[in-house]
């Protein structure tokens, strides 16, 4: 597989990185692209792999391309690859927020397989969440090389386009969300008396501890829930403090609210 990226940003040299690093694709086989040059020398440096100036010098010499551009530069970004391609047939992964299959479909060549994607941040370091969604022309084939790409940052699952807004509601904005909790935690442990650098540390390690919990032993998290839970003990006056100031309302109407701003900015 020659694999080109168009748009050298974080979360592209990120999913590049991890799919080198899992043996998906050599770095000699993997071509970017993006207009600033600062840009471009940090994901040489990254991740070992060649560097061109243009659009063009990414789809002329590849046969799956990574489109990790804004939004806004989609149509121009797939007009300059029909061009330099021709009509050689090209599968292209696209990670652009709210850009529909069908909007990328008619920018691109009519030869072209298009798949859309939406990871999150935590790809960075490994443990990224992310789906995708398989364009008309796209092939079965086409399908399990997305997912090799996106699963070697963390874990990739395949839905239907129309939930693809509610995957950026949850996944795509929930690191915010959880970022903010740690937060949260860690300034009630310096309330009751911690040190800061050691509240932060507890907190983050207890949202990572349990949600490798969730991971790995496959059980429902109100189960997970219970195990901690003792009658009249100190985690059940925790849990209905939460309860009372409404954090599970808060967290369901935070993935509505997102899902439906993700709506919004795709028309």
């Amino acid at each position: 597989m020659k694999l080109g990226i168009i748009g050298c940003g974080k979360m592209g040299t990120a999913l590049i990185q991890g799919a080198i690093r899992a043996g998906v694709v050599a770095s000699a086989d993997v071509i970017g692209c993006d207009p600033s040059e600062k840009s471009r020398e940090a994901f040489a440096a990254a991740t070992g792999a060649r560097v061109g100036t243009s659009v063009g010098d990414v789809a002329s010499a590849c046969d799956v391309i990574l489109l990790c551009t804004k939004p806004l530069d989609v149509s121009e970004a797939l007009g300059d690859a029909a061009k330099a391609a021709g009509r050689a047939p090209r599968l292209v992964i696209s990670i652009a927020a709210g850009v529909t299959l069908a909007a990328l479909e008619a920018a691109a060549s009519e030869n072209c397989r298009i798949i859309r994607a939406m990871p999150n941040t935590p790809a960075l370091v490994g443990y990224g969440a992310a789906a995708y969604a398989v364009g008309s022309r796209a092939t079965t084939e086409d399908a399990e090389i997305a997912k090799s790409l996106l699963g070697a940052v963390g874990l990739a699952i395949v839905v239907p386009e129309h939930l693809m807004d509610a995957v950026t509601g949850l996944s795509g904005s929930g690191p915010a969300y959880v970022y903010l909790m740690i937060d949260a935690l860690a300034d009630g442990g310096v309330k009751v008396g911690l040190p800061r650098a050691d509240a932060l540390q507890l907190a983050a390690q207890t949202v990572l501890g349990a949600a490798m919990m969730v991971m790995e032993t496959g059980e429902h998290p109100a189960v997970l829930k219970d195990m901690v839970t003792s009658p009249g003990g100190t985690t059940i006056a925790g849990l209905a403090s939460l309860e009372r100031n409404g954090l599970r309302a808060a967290l369901i109407e935070a993935v509505t609210a997102a899902t439906q701003r993700a709506t919004e900015l795709g028309k």
